[in-house]
């Protein structure tokens, strides 16, 4: 037995395996984990293996994986307990280590990519001498570390730009988006594509016959000149800027910062990385994100069910929701029945599903296959096959009443009923039906597609098996789920509400609509709450925002007079703003400056409501809200949600910031008195 093989046989989560032609195989197997992913103890384990094959190397070595997929990226865990940028600098600098003692084998090296190579992932598959993925689309490269408020630290800054040149590497790692096998081909970030049954075989001829290594073309080089260099990263820094704002999201700069000052070359370039990277998983932002992320695996684990999955789903009301619903739920594998009273009002629908189709599928045989999946269906004889009827039809207590006891009767024993309300409470809805138990809410938020939260409704009385299976079918068409109490307005609408009605009272008061807009996204929101009542729909404000205004005082002017015209936003292609190619064009107010206190009025009451929903146990608890929130309304992810800004503030401030809008506006701004939970 070699040396490394003995590292390797008491190691859990690598083994190594050498063929009589002296290919080794170093091939990774996270214990206990569906996913590979590279942890302090996977890597001290890689570190052994690797210095005794730096001793006596074979003749060649592929690093692959066992699971579906190669590695996804570093363990997030092991940001959670690091304490200062030191400490984060020696961790990440012994990984940098470890990777390095892979690019420096005396031997050839070979990445069988067999699916995902994410973040630390594709740093391990760009430390080979050669890459070799799989010709699949459940193959994905890329850089999300982005996404967490850092950028790449284990070489993926130097090695990444060497390889692909700066332009596809940094909008690669500036972005934090995935590229497929034949994109990554033509980067330069793999070698060879092949069938995915043979991958092994493809890998293996690799690494007996290794071909000439590509370089770099004249352009890359040049480009990554130091002449270059500055001119190319200010263009990067204006395109970041669009963006996020530095203030906000660090890492995109200090990436740029990074490449302009060494090129991707040289020792200093990684030792640079590691500080770089050490100093910003402590920004509060990193932590936040990181935060989120683990809420973010909080709704997917949610969704867990060992029931059967569901197959067949009834979706009635064609309308933009409906519509939309159905067509996911076919995207996502779902065989589903859209009906509304006449041909008429589904035919839009499907057209709007065949053009989703189209820009999502270009092949167009699993387009053909996905709209087969989607069947329009008047009578409704799709309810007694459907494992889950979904009513979504416009918001009348008496008309979704009828329509249940038409529905009821037909659905089979096991069948889940749910309603897509986003104004009406269950108690109500469910109070004809023969069974009550079995109506959940099911409430996605518009435009469906890209909204990744759907809220769970139950009422006093919900079976919890009727919840639980509510909270599995979300994971089942990739969407996060959160179970909130029957209650007005639920969680999202609820609590953006005050901030939406907020910027409506600042309208009405004449502060120009682009600065109301511009201190909310100065906050870090993804859009101001005038274009954000635009996207939504003034019709929709009006009728959910009705109880948030004053009681006895009327809806302003503002909102009410272009409710009455019937300019609704950008369905109607005018509402605050005029609405152009999708975009809203919004006014100059060069010289115009808006009140000191307009982003405290707008934030506050949002996070206010976020304080009465806790107290009020709309949801389990204060995480459950942050998340809903940030994954519901946007709320920006970096501040980590409502009740983790309000404890970063701080309690009190927030209360006696509270007060003081009190006494200057009116008592809308009242503290709930849920804020010592807290405390």
């Amino acid at each position: 037995m070699t040396e490394a093989t003995s590292a390797a046989s008491s190691a859990q989560h690598w083994r190594l395996q050498i063929e009589a032609d002296g290919v080794a195989w170093l091939i990774i197997d996270k214990a206990n984990a569906a996913v590979n992913s590279l942890s302090r103890e996977v890597m001290e384990e890689l570190d052994a293996i690797l210095t005794a094959l730096n001793r006596t190397p074979p003749k060649a070595l592929i690093v692959s994986s066992a699971k579906n997929g190669f590695i996804a990226g570093a363990d997030i865990k092991g940001f959670v307990g690091i304490e200062s940028p030191d400490q984060a600098y020696d961790m990440i600098r012994q990984g940098q280590l470890v990777i390095d003692k892979l690019a420096a084998l005396r031997c050839v090296t070979v990445a069988a990519i067999n699916g995902f190579a994410l973040g630390g992932g594709l740093e391990v598959a760009l430390a080979c001498r050669y890459r070799v993925a799989a010709d699949d689309p459940s193959v994905t490269l890329g850089f999300p570390e982005v996404q967490l408020g850092v950028h790449p630290g284990l070489g993926g800054t130097v090695r990444a730009v060497q390889l692909a040149g700066p332009i596809a590497a940094m909008d690669l790692m500036l972005t934090g988006r995935h590229v497929r096998p034949k994109q990554a081909l033509q980067m330069g970030l793999v070698d060879k594509l092949a069938p995915p049954a043979q991958l092994k075989d493809v890998a293996r001829q690799v690494a007996l016959n290794p071909p000439p290594l590509n370089k770099p073309p004249l352009k890359n080089r040049l480009l990554n000149s130091g002449l270059a260099r500055p001119i190319l990263a200010g263009q990067m820094r204006k395109q970041v800027a669009k963006r996020a704002r530095k203030e906000h999201y660090p890492a995109p700069y200090e990436l740029i910062e990074l490449w302009q000052e060494y090129g991707s070359a040289g020792t200093r370039a990684y030792e640079a990385e590691a500080r770089s990277m050490a100093h910003l998983l402590c920004t509060p932002t990193s932590r936040n994100l990181v935060r989120v992320f683990f809420l973010q695996e909080r709704l997917k684990s949610a969704g867990k069910s060992s029931g059967e999955r569901m197959k067949h789903v009834h979706v009635i009301g064609a309308g933009v929701m409906g519509g939309d619903i159905a067509s996911w739920c076919a995207a996502r594998g779902l065989t589903v029945t859209l009906q509304d009273r006449e041909e008429k009002y589904v035919a839009p629908a499907m057209e709007r599903a065949r053009k989703f189709f189209e820009k999502r599928y270009p092949d167009p045989a699993k387009r053909d296959e996905v709209m087969a999946r989607l069947k329009a269906d008047v009578p409704g004889a799709g309810v007694p096959q459907a494992d889950l009827v979904i009513e979504a039809i416009f918001e009348n207590l008496e008309a979704k009443q009828e329509l249940y006891a038409r529905v009821e009767p037909q659905l089979k024993p096991n069948a889940v009923l749910a309603t897509n309300t986003s104004s009406i409470v269950l108690e109500q809805l469910a109070e004809k039906l023969s069974k009550p138990e079995r109506l959940i809410g099911l409430h996605f938020f518009n435009p469906v597609a890209r909204m990744p939260l759907v809220e769970v409704i139950y009422g006093e009385n919900t079976e919890p098996q009727q919840v639980q299976a509510g909270l599995a079918f979300a994971r089942q068409i990739d969407k996060l789920a959160i179970a909130c109490r029957s209650a007005p307005g639920f969680l999202v609408n609820r609590v953006l509400m005050p901030y939406l009605s907020e910027a409506v009272r600042a309208a009405q008061e004449g502060i120009p609509l682009p600065l109301i807009d511009r201190a909310a996204e100065e906050f870090g929101m993804p859009m101001g709450p005038i274009e954000l009542a635009d996207v939504v729909g003034l019709d929709v404000v009006m009728s959910v925002g009705k109880v948030f205004f004053e009681a006895g005082s009327e809806v302003p002017p503002v909102l009410a007079t272009r409710h009455a015209q019937k300019k609704f936003g950008k369905k109607t292609g005018e509402g605050f703003y005029v609405w152009q190619n999708d975009k809203p064009v919004k006014p100059e107010t060069a010289g115009q400056t808006a009140p000191d206190d307009l982003q405290d009025r707008l934030l506050l009451p949002l996070v206010n409501e976020a304080v009465a929903v806790l107290r009020q146990r709309i949801v389990e608890d204060a995480d459950l809200i942050d998340a809903g929130v940030i994954f519901g309304a946007g709320f920006a992810p970096f501040r980590g949600g409502p009740l983790q800004y309000a404890r970063t503030r701080g309690v009190d401030a927030i209360v006696a910031r509270l007060q003081e809008l009190q006494r200057l506006h009116g008592d809308r701004f009242a503290p709930d008195e849920g804020w010592d939970l807290l405390r």
